[in-house]
């Protein structure tokens, strides 16, 4: 992923792109543009019919367009049947008859043509209000203002001026899908810009049902609808069929859908479309736009059943990764369309496999209990690691005062962990990509530290060194900020991730099998501590030197490992490209076989042979000189 041309882009070159590449486009995303035309002009009819002329003309011109676009699709069995119906509408409306039949004649052509096209108008995650609500005030407010006022300061002069969104009557015209599409395409005639370039679906799924909190009631009560229907039909509609009070009711549920489980299928399904959808971008030439899709497929969705999908078939999960790192890379190389469709067919698949393997709905008890264990295990085994070692390190040589540091370090840790989970989903809307870039420069930092730390403890060794490190240095507080920042970094750059883990699995597992999620999570917290007693214990009955020795490989060893799994992040992240070499994989050592991860583990190494090497030299010299 390239961040900056994610999250810096200029409004008006979005806009242009979109309109560019509105005719180069696939069918489906044609069939889309003609959709929100359509949708739009039912909207906006009755209310042009009292405008008078000028209105009228206006939404005639939108009908003239409708021609052109639907002409331009690839020919259907319904394709004559759809221009008849335009025609149809057309002359209804030159014709001034009944606005709101004129209306439903339009959202009846609308629904013939999205069958028609197979577009899909309902998400395949439950939208979430909450990650909206950042996303609209980055993008939305400084036109509509804080409440939807219309009254943001970029919005004073436009014309037409931003649109209220707390007008009922005019949000009930509109669809939930119809405010989605609006935030992908723009909207014609006015200063809306297109944002498909800066928020993927999901996000605009999440920001379409924030905008549509605004024209509701959240207490309101009433009947019950599915997600497709909160999606696809308008609170106009809901009111001509069901009444009134199932309108209130309407608008709660679309601004606020219920949370439903969200199980494998739906995650799995939600990486095969967006596949889907980058492929089709590339082919439209917009590569980069294809790439970054490419990376939210991955990690919105595959990467959020990985941990579970390891535990069934370890072996599947590592094919699937790899041929959706394969397809990727062809996205980032330019490799032709033709080939990449290839490697696209082979990775769904492998996703379909997958998805038959874990079921449709949830994860079993069993499978629950196992992902929660092992995955607090292994994301804690190497923080425990750490923490075990400084701990034994200082209390073996008499520094107990110096632990204080440490658990400030991981206690803290904890704290900014769980800050950054609420922040990332409460505030910042922080995506997977930003997941990712983050616990790779923190594995990369801490396998400096660890690094550091582990020749540290080799070159004090002997009691005579570490009597002069005790006097000039660990006293006077500076070696007990190392250890405290060390103990910080080791604990915070697995939390935040556990944390999304367990938000996962815990929707994935259902309410049947919550009791399991925190059994294993139990279990493995007993695990752990039971780890660390014993190193704890273990390391007490061990001579000083030995055991500055032991200490020191442990922690250069786990620096190598940290290099790979830091820059396994950033791939993941689509920072860094991927180069498949043949090697053995071992995911808890951190080894991957990749060129990139791979040259980063063996600087690792090249470092602490170095700086091995002048450790030796240097401890020579001193018995030269003795």
């Amino acid at each position: 992923m390239r961040p900056l041309s994610r999250f810096l882009p200029s409004l008006f070159l979005a806009f242009f792109a979109l309109s560019s590449l509105a005719f180069a486009a696939e069918p489906q995303e044609r069939a889309a543009q003609a959709l929100l035309r359509l949708d739009y002009f039912a909207a906006d009819y009755p209310a042009a019919v009292t405008a008078g002329a000028d209105g009228l003309s206006r939404q005639l011109a939108v009908l003239n367009d409708l021609h052109g676009l639907i002409a331009a699709l690839p020919a259907t069995p319904q394709q004559p049947a759809l221009q008849r119906d335009l025609a149809a509408l057309q002359q209804a409306a030159q014709q001034h008859q009944d606005a709101a039949a004129v209306a439903r004649q339009a959202r009846q052509l609308s629904a013939q043509l999205a069958a028609a096209y197979e577009v899909s108008q309902a998400p395949l995650i439950t939208p979430d209000p909450t990650r909206g609500a950042p996303l609209y005030a980055q993008h939305c407010a400084v036109c509509h203002g804080d409440a939807g006022a219309g009254d943001g300061p970029a919005g004073m002069g436009l014309e037409p001026p931003p649109g209220d969104l707390r007008a009922a009557a005019r949000l009930d015209q509109l669809s939930l899908y119809d405010l989605f599409a609006t935030l992908g395409q723009g909207l014609d005639g006015t200063d809306m810009p297109a944002f498909a370039d800066q928020l993927d679906e999901r996000q605009r799924w999440d920001l379409a049902s924030y905008i549509a909190s605004f024209s509701a009631d959240p207490a309101a009560k009433g009947a019950s609808f599915d997600l497709a229907e909160l999606a696809r039909q308008t609170p106009a509609e809901i009111a001509a069929s069901h009444g009134g009070e199932a309108l209130a009711a309407f608008r709660a549920q679309r601004a606020q859908p219920p949370q439903v489980q969200r199980g494998p299928k739906q995650l799995l399904d939600y990486t095969a479309s967006t596949l889907d959808k980058s492929l089709a971008t590339y082919r439209a030439g917009d590569h980069e736009q294809a790439y970054d899709l490419s990376v939210a497929a991955y990690l919105e969705g595959f990467e959020l059943v990985e941990s579970s999908l390891d535990n069934v078939d370890a072996e599947l999960r590592k094919t699937t990764e790899k041929s959706l790192m394969a397809y990727r890379q062809a996205l980032q190389d330019g490799r032709p369309a033709d080939e990449a469709a290839q490697l696209l067919a082979t990775a769904k698949a492998k996703l379909a496999a997958s998805a038959e393997l874990l079921g449709g709905d949830g994860l079993s008890q069993s499978l629950s209990f196992i992902s929660s264990l092992l995955i607090l295990v292994r994301e804690g085994l190497e923080a425990i690691l750490v923490l075990a070692a400084i701990l034994a390190f200082l209390r073996n040589t008499g520094q107990e005062a110096a632990t204080r540091s440490v658990h400030i370090g991981w206690g803290l840790a904890m704290v900014a962990g769980f800050a950054t989970w609420a922040v990332a989903a409460y505030f910042l809307n922080i995506g997977g990509a930003q997941r990712e870039l983050m616990e790779g420069c923190t594995a990369l930092f801490a396998a400096v530290m660890v690094l550091w730390l582990g020749v540290w403890m080799h070159d004090r060794r002997h009691a005579a060194a570490w009597q002069d490190y005790i006097k000039s240095s660990l006293l006077s507080g500076g070696g007990r900020f190392g250890f405290a920042l060390l103990a910080f970094f080791s604990v915070y750059r697995e939390l935040f991730e556990v944390i999304l883990f367990y938000e996962t699995l815990w929707l994935q597992a259902g309410p049947a099998g919550h009791g399991a999620v925190l059994a294993g999570a139990g279990v493995a917290v007993v695990l752990l501590i039971g780890l660390a007693w014993v190193i704890l214990r273990g390391s007490a009955k061990l001579p000083l030197g030995l055991f500055f020795s032991i200490n020191a490989g442990l922690l250069c060893a786990l620096s190598v490992v940290f290099a790979g799994h830091g820059i396994k992040a950033l791939q993941e992240a689509g920072v860094l490209g991927t180069h498949p070499v043949p090697f053995i994989e071992f995911d808890w050592l951190g080894i991957h076989p990749d060129a990139y991860s791979l040259s980063a583990q063996a600087l690792a190494l090249l470092a602490i042979i170095l700086l091995y090497g002048r450790s030796k030299l240097a401890e020579r010299k001193r018995a030269e000189a003795a």
